[in-house]
């Protein structure tokens, strides 16, 4: 007789209303779904009509891009809508169609419209100006900034209409590896604490990490890591794909490297990167001296790196229900001021957010929307502190977003992830720093300062060593060598044991780890997480010290949008990022802590 206890996923009907989110704001029904795909269909043709005209008078111009945009506009909408459906349930077979559809309708927009960028840039520099001239394109002039800086990058009209046409076929290997992670790929189960034969998800393996039984911490690791073992060729297959992708259209694109084109599209300097990496290791003796603390307070011979996650303060059980870490960010967040702390409130009120976890929904958490409604956050809630950081952080995103659509023209809303970051990272901060100072049990106090250590590890230590992985993978398939799963496993390997020093032992499961990281097929976007880090912790001192002038300077950052480029922003907001003086200042504070937990603890 199996007297197995047993828990399983709900369905997405058994989740209750309030606790999803709101979609109708975009589309209140699939008929107008049609209706705009339909009339996109149509109006996208239109363009056409353009084709070798850009240069014969600002007129002409200033119509193109307005259809342009407007059309761009819509079809964003429609993919928007169709993804997030696809994402509450990415089992779903008519969502599965509409999402696919309208990534289609998509790239064929690229293609019909690739003319116009080569086009603008055969404008005579003087002939443009004086077109640009014309208040009228106030709006746009960030956008030919833009495209007359990446010149030698763009190429002929006909050429970049075969790239467009590219498109599906780049997109496919994400959406190959995003339909494996997410809806086929199945975990056994494990016995938690309370001998409950619970099922493995993405969105419960940090929670059986976070557990005091090591136990289920080992048992949750070894079903994970196996899983995906069995596999990697695949797995490796797919992520190499990905990387010679990346490879070609930097090449296509005429940049050194891929490294460089990504960075380029947001006009920040290959010594960002680099900056941060070179300052990384030259203080990893701080993440060492860390690693050393948590072997002793969970009083281990050997620290294993299915123990990085458990809480030294082991004896504080924080179970935070939704509701409760609701109350918890809109206290933290006060420095913030009252308008932003509205905001919260319409989040929480209003349908913003989709909160529970149900079979078949995307792991993980995001913020995205659409400028023609409010901006929605997708959380798999788990009631611990890790979710309740979790939900100021894309709560963070999500108030950037409102700010700039509210005062920026569609054209300049979209800000670049280099300085998204920022405002979720910001709001992680102040939240931290608000319980440190409230909270009167001294053993909860070393609880949250173990939590921000454990987010600045992961933060700005793990998120830069995940940078280097993208950085050595790709220099190596640039230079024709393999990139095998045996190759990626002692690649990840190495670095796990770099990083981390002589008191972990890394265990052999972790070095398929590299399997399972979505963000590795949008690559070298994971920095941005660490530099992100760093401007937050400096922009969130300032607010905390200088009061007023520096709040207003940080909500006129987010109010910008894409309206300049990121490494200016920032610098407006008050903080250099082409220094490595913010990421060096950010590692020293970590360091501190470090000693401060020490202290605290005894």
């Amino acid at each position: 007789m199996n007297d197995k206890k047993h828990s399983t996923l709900p369905e997405r009907d058994q989740i209750p209303d309030h606790l999803k989110w709101d979609l109708s704001k975009l589309y209140p029904s699939l008929t107008q779904w049609e209706e705009d795909f339909e009339y996109v269909k149509k109006e996208m043709n239109k363009l056409t009509d353009y084709q070798g005209r850009l240069g014969t008078s600002g007129d002409i111009l200033h119509e193109a891009l307005n259809l342009n945009f407007e059309i761009t506009r819509k079809v964003e909408k429609l993919y928007v809508y169709a993804r997030m459906k696809k994402d509450e349930n990415n089992a779903n077979a008519t969502y599965q169609a509409l999402a696919d559809k309208a990534l289609g309708l998509l790239v064929e927009l690229e293609s019909i419209a690739s003319f116009i960028i080569p086009e603008i840039l055969a404008i005579p520099e003087e002939r443009l100006s004086n077109f640009v001239s014309d208040g009228k394109f106030d709006i746009f002039r960030h956008f030919l900034d833009n495209i007359t800086r990446q010149r030698p990058h763009i190429l002929s009209a006909r050429e970049e209409q075969i790239v467009a046409l590219t498109g599906d076929m780049s997109e496919a290997i994400s959406n190959i590896f995003s339909m494996l992670n997410n809806a086929d790929m199945k975990f056994p189960e494990i016995e938690d604490e309370k001998g409950v034969w619970q099922e493995l998800t993405h969105g419960r393996y940090i929670l059986f990490m976070k557990s005091s039984n090591r136990r289920v911490r080992k048992d949750a690791f070894a079903a994970l890591y196996h899983t995906y073992d069995k596999l990697k060729n695949t797995l490796a297959a797919t992520l190499n794909a990905s990387i010679k992708k990346d490879i070609y259209y930097s090449r296509v694109r005429k940049y050194n490297s891929p490294l460089e084109a990504s960075l380029d599209q947001d006009n920040v300097p290959l010594s960002v990167y680099e900056n941060l990496i070179t300052t990384a290791r030259d203080n990893v003796n701080h993440l060492h001296k860390y690693m050393a603390l948590k072997k002793r307070c969970l009083g281990l011979d050997e620290l294993h790196m299915y123990d990085l996650y458990a809480p030294i303060v082991e004896e504080v059980d924080m179970k935070i229900p939704y509701e409760n870490a609701k109350e918890y960010i809109l206290e933290g967040l006060k420095p913030l001021g009252q308008e932003y702390n509205k905001l919260l409130v319409k989040a929480f009120q209003e349908g913003w957010i989709d909160v529970m976890e149900n079979r078949g929904k995307t792991s993980g958490a995001y913020s995205w929307g659409h400028y023609d409604a409010h901006p929605y956050i997708l959380l798999n809630y788990q009631d611990n502190i890790d979710n309740v950081y979790t939900l100021a952080h894309e709560l963070g995103h999500a108030i950037h977003s409102y700010y700039s659509n509210k005062n920026q023209p569609y054209v300049t809303a979209g800000y670049k992830i280099f300085v998204a970051e920022v405002a979720s990272t910001l709001n992680e901060i102040l939240l931290t720093k608000h319980l440190l100072n409230t909270l009167p049990d001294k053993a909860q106090r070393a609880y949250i300062l173990n939590h921000y250590l454990e987010q600045f590890r992961t933060t700005v230590y793990r998120q830069t060593m995940f940078a280097e992985f993208e950085k050595t993978t790709h220099e190596m398939a640039a230079e024709g060598n393999p990139l095998t799963a045996d190759r990626f496993n002692s690649i990840y390997h190495n670095l796990n044991a770099e990083y981390y020093g002589h008191d972990v032992v890394i265990d052999r499961e972790i070095d398929i780890e590299w399997a399972r990281i979505p963000h590795f097929y949008t690559a070298f976007y994971v920095y941005k997480y660490a530099t992100g880090f760093s401007a937050a912790a400096a922009l969130s001192q300032k607010i905390l010290e200088d009061g007023r002038p520096a709040l207003q300077r940080y909500l006129d950052f987010l109010s910008k949008g894409g309206s300049d480029y990121p490494i200016n922003l920032l610098n407006a907001a008050g903080v250099d990022m082409t220094s490595p003086a913010p990421i060096q200042r950010a590692l020293e504070e970590f360091g501190l802590m470090v000693e401060q937990m020490e202290e605290l603890i005894g």
